[in-house]
Order: structure tokens, then C-alpha cells, then sequence
């Protein structure tokens, strides 16, 4: 093999891997939202999960970002490990779609299809376009890049350290080693396939030396849901051991019946003459015999997870710590971005709600305090303020780390979102506390409010209580929804500005004294502030319902 077959290989490889990372890039701004919106919905049933996960895998072209998203889904409680089950047999069968697509014959137009791509993203400027336009140019640069390959490897053919070397594949355990850690290495069992696929056409190696390379590749492509798992909840975690459990256990069936059975011979006598198809009908047929047989057994590999990670004391977490976050699992590899952001996102969705429920228990205590006179419960407050400026301070420093990362418009649009959002449940924590505080006043220089007064506190204890039930919905962020508590707020504003009127109408009859006049007129600014914050988190909320 020369310098120059040396440099064609390389060079077939650098296109091959970037025009699968341009392929996967434009399915994913093109539907990558709306995939996760579905497998998100659509796992009620055994069959239904199963093509989900099919169809999702076969449409974004990773079994890896389907994998993702499915362990962020079920470390947020959005999805069971039962349902889990069912996405991750069908990824593996959407998985053998690119082997299928690479085994197709149509290198003549692959450069038609660069070029058509290419043209697409430079020369019109619609969003939708230029996606289209990555797809079929990362599709045209994929089929370049493997005839480059499959070019340049003819010479090894001549070498007989290179046969020798790749004569070992044939060992099972030498084979499936290798092709372990190669798709461990590149986190990518698609490109793994397709490289193993350059060299069949090559001549290079045969499908009886190539198999059971091909079913490592199945073992290693889990790598990347275990790297996503590290950090998260228990539960998440035995998503990535079901994932293992599967590939395995359909590796340790296909051994033995390619060594007990003539199955590989009868594979090769369906394609006789194309060996890249030979292996794309064995990882098609291997992923699907695999689930078939595994589809009754659903419960059996989550019982099998659980007693290989069943639970520990030491998972439950004390003291200040954020329960959802699992900054650990933030990965830095673009190319699986889908399932990475469903992760983060429902990290930071989840998060938030539980600071926005503590926000609601200070405020809820705050205007107990003041309307009972109970300043015994300023250290209460003021210790969940705490905490809620710590988780502040976490998220906000979680999202920076995350939006750097993110190369989907609306999942940026998202967290971008989320990171306003932190901020005025903060503040509205804040004036929480300063209601709170004013009970120390009221009880120290001893302040009594009016009858009315106290009828006014208690309306504005009951609204700001509906605002935040209201902010607290888990979906349906509808402009219908944004309406609802913009009405409430306009609603805190024009109750701000009766009660003010009402109190300079008590200083004039002397009702009120005027230490009570101010401590009242402090009170309303809060009140008005926290509807602004509360009409701020709604719009932001609606921002970033696309992406959710």
C-alpha cells in the first residue's frame, strides 16, 4: 500500500464520517424536535414502542441519539424502564437502515446528490431548505467518501500482513473484540458498519470473516448511552445496562448459530455478488430476530437490570443538591445532540419546577407570617431562600455550560429561556423573604393593620398562590395559557393601584398609622413585582415550548 493509497483512505474516511455527521445534522434540525416530541408520547404499547424507536432511528440515523434520549426521558420520569424497553429493540432495528442505504448501488449519483445539496445550502436562503440541502449533500459526500475508501484498500488485498491480520476476524472472540472497541472508539455502530462495508467491497474481507466483527459493533454502539447514564438517576442507568443486555444477548445467539449453522452461507446466497449488502442483510437480520425473540421477555430484561443496579441508600441525596441536574452527563459529542438535549432539557425542566414549588411554599408562608403575625417563621423562609439561590446559582451555571453546546435553534431558544426563567423565580423568592420580614416589624413596633387591610392582604395572598399554581403546569404553554396570566397580572396591578387608593383614603380618615401606611405601601411593591416576575416566567415558558 503507497503513501498516495495511504492519504485516499484517510481522506475516503474524513468523508465518509463528515457526510454522515451532515447527513444526521440536517435530520435532526429538520425533525429532530418533532421525533422527540413522539417518542416522548407514543410508548404506551409493546408494538407501538417498537416502531417509535424504529422509525425515530431510521429518520435521525442514529441508534445512539435514540438511546439518549430515552435514558434522559427515563432519568426525568417522563418514560418507564418498561416503555424504555420497547424504543431501545426498535433503535436497533432503525439502526440497519444507513448499512441497507450504503449497500444500494448508487455511487454514479452520489456526486449529483452532493452537488444538488450543496447548491441548496448555498445558494437559497429558507432554514427548511438548507437542512434538505445538508441531508442530500452529507448522503452524496457519504457514498464519495466510501468509494474513495473502497478505492484506495484494493492494494491491501496484495498484503500479507494486512490478511493474516484480518484472517484472526474470523476467531469469535478476536472478531467481536474488535469490533467492540472500534464502535466504542468512534461512538458510531452506523460508520463502524459502513467502514466494515468498504472493505467487503474491497475484497478485503468476506462476510464468514467479517460477522462476528459485525456483532461487537452492536456491543460497542452502547458505549455512548453508558457515557450519557454517568450522573444520572438509578433508573436511567439500567436503561443503558437493558441496551447492553440486548446487544449481548443477541451477539451470544448469532455466535452460535454461525458456528453451529450454515446461517452464513445462506445469507451470502441472497446477495452473492455484493458483500456490502451481505453484511447490511445480517445486521438487518440480527437486530430483528433479536427483538423478535426478546419482545416477550420486556419485563424480564428490567428485572434483569434492576437486580444488576438495584437500589442504594446513598442515592438519595441530603442537603442542598440538585435533584435533576446530572452535569456528568452532559456530553461534548455533536453528533449526538438530539438525545443529549432531551437530557439537559428535561434536567433543567425538572429542576426548575421544584425551585418554582419552593418559590410558591415561601410565598405561601411569607403572607402567613404577616397576616398571623408569626415572625417565628422568618428562619423557615429564609432557609428555603437559601436554597433557592443555591439552585439559582447551579442551574445558571449548568446552562452556560450547556447552551455553548447546543447547535438546534429551538432547544437554544429553550435554554436560553430556562435561564430567564431561574432568574425571576429567584427574584420572586427574594420579595417572598422581604414579606416575610416585615411580620418581625409588625411584631417588634407593634403594627396593626385595618380590618380591610387584612381582607386586602388575604386577596393578595390568594392570588399570587393561583399565579404560581397556574406557572407550575407541566405543559400546554399555549398562547391561550400566556393570556390566562397575563389577565392575572393586569389583574395584581390594578389591585396594586385600588389598594394604594384605599390606603391614602384610611391615612385621611386616620384609620391606619403611618409606620402601618408604609409597611403597607412596601408590601404592595412587592405584590406587584412578583406578578411582573410571574408574567415573565409565562412568556419565557412559551418561548421554549417548541423544543419541550
Amino acid at each position: 500500500m503507497t503513501i498516495t493509497d495511504l492519504l485516499g483512505l484517510l481522506g475516503g474516511l474524513a468523508l465518509f464520517l463528515h457526510g454522515m455527521q451532515l447527513m444526521s445534522s440536517g435530520l435532526e434540525a429538520a425533525a429532530g424536535n418533532r421525533m422527540k416530541h413522539i417518542l416522548e408520547r407514543l410508548t404506551s404499547f409493546r408494538i407501538l414502542g417498537v416502531l417509535v424507536g424504529a422509525v425515530i432511528t431510521a429518520v435521525i440515523q442514529s441508534s445512539s441519539a435514540t438511546t439518549v434520549m430515552v435514558v434522559g426521558f427515563v432519568n426525568s420520569g417522563m418514560m418507564t424502564l418498561r416503555q424504555a424497553v420497547w424504543i431501545i429493540m426498535g433503535a436497533n432495528i432503525g439502526t440497519t437502515i444507513t448499512g441497507q442505504l450504503i449497500a444500494l448501488d448508487v455511487g454514479l449519483l452520489a456526486p449529483l446528490f452532493a452537488f444538488v445539496g450543496i447548491a441548496l445550502m448555498v445558494f437559497l436562503k429558507n432554514p427548511k431548505v438548507h437542512h434538505i440541502g445538508s441531508i442530500l449533500a452529507g448522503l452524496g459526500i457519504l457514498f464519495i467518501g466510501m468509494d474513495m475508501m473502497s478505492a484506495s484498500m484494493v492494494p491491501l488485498r496484495d498484503s500479507a500482513a494486512f490478511v493474516e491480520l484480518v484472517s484472526t476476524f474470523s476467531n469469535p472472540l478476536v472478531g467481536i473484540l474488535t469490533g467492540t472497541v472500534f464502535t466504542a472508539i468512534i461512538q458510531s455502530s452506523s460508520a463502524s458498519v459502513g467502514i466494515l462495508q468498504a472493505l467487503a467491497m474491497s475484497g478485503i474481507v468476506t462476510l464468514p470473516t467479517a460477522v462476528y466483527v459485525l456483532f461487537g459493533q452492536n456491543i460497542g454502539t452502547c458505549i455512548t448511552a453508558v457515557l450519557a447514564s454517568i450522573g444520572t438517576s438509578r433508573n436511567a442507568k439500567r436503561t443503558t445496562v437493558i441496551h447492553l443486555s440486548f446487544n449481548l444477548i443477541g451477539t451470544i445467539i448469532f455466535t452460535a448459530l454461525c458456528i453451529l449453522t450454515p446461517l452464513t452461507s445462506l445469507v451470502q446466497g441472497f446477495t452473492p455478488d455484493k458483500p456490502a449488502a451481505q453484511i447490511a442483510n445480517m445486521h438487518t437480520l440480527f437486530n430483528v430476530v433479536t427483538t423478535l425473540l426478546l419482545l416477550p421477555l420486556g419485563d424480564w430484561l428490567v428485572k434483569l437490570a434492576i437486580r444488576i443496579l438495584p437500589d442504594r441508600p446513598e442515592d438519595q441525596s441530603e442537603g442542598m443538591h440538585l435533584q435533576f441536574i446530572k452535569p456528568a452527563s452532559l456530553q461534548r459529542d455533536r453528533s449526538i445532540a438530539i438525545g443529549t438535549s432531551a437530557i439537559y432539557l428535561a434536567q433543567i425542566r425538572e429542576e426548575l419546577n421544584r425551585m418554582l414549588a419552593m418559590a410558591r411554599t415561601n410565598l405561601d408562608l411569607a403572607f402567613q407570617a404577616v397576616e398571623e403575625r408569626k415572625p417565628e417563621l422568618v428562619p423557615q423562609v429564609e432557609q428555603t431562600e437559601e436554597y433557592i439561590d443555591y439552585l439559582n446559582k447551579e442551574i445558571s451555571q449548568y446552562i452556560s455550560r450547556v447552551i455553548s453546546h447546543e447547535t438546534n435553534e429551538l432547544d437554544s431558544g429553550a435554554v436560553s429561556a430556562y435561564f430567564k426563567i431561574t432568574g425571576n423565580i429567584e427574584r420572586i423568592g427574594d420579595h417572598a423573604m422581604n414579606i416575610c420580614e416585615y411580620s418581625t416589624m409588625i411584631q417588634n413596633k407593634d403594627i396593626h393593620f385595618s380590618a380591610n387591610a387584612q381582607q386586602e392582604l388575604a386577596q393578595m395572598h390568594r392570588i399570587c398562590l393561583e399565579v404560581l399554581d397556574t406557572l407550575a403546569q407541566t405543559s400546554g404553554f399555549s398562547t391561550q395559557w400566556l393570556e390566562q396570566v397575563a389577565q392575572a397580572e393586569q389583574k395584581m396591578d390594578d389591585m396594586t393601584d385600588d389598594f394604594r387608593q384605599n390606603q391614602l383614603d384610611r391615612m385621611r380618615t386616620g384609620v391606619c398609622s403611618g409606620e402601618a401606611c408604609i409597611l403597607y405601601s412596601e408590601l404592595l411593591t412587592d405584590f406587584e413585582r412578583i406578578g411582573d416576575h410571574a408574567l415573565n416566567i409565562a412568556e419565557e415558558r412559551v418561548a421554549a415550548a417548541p423544543a419541550q
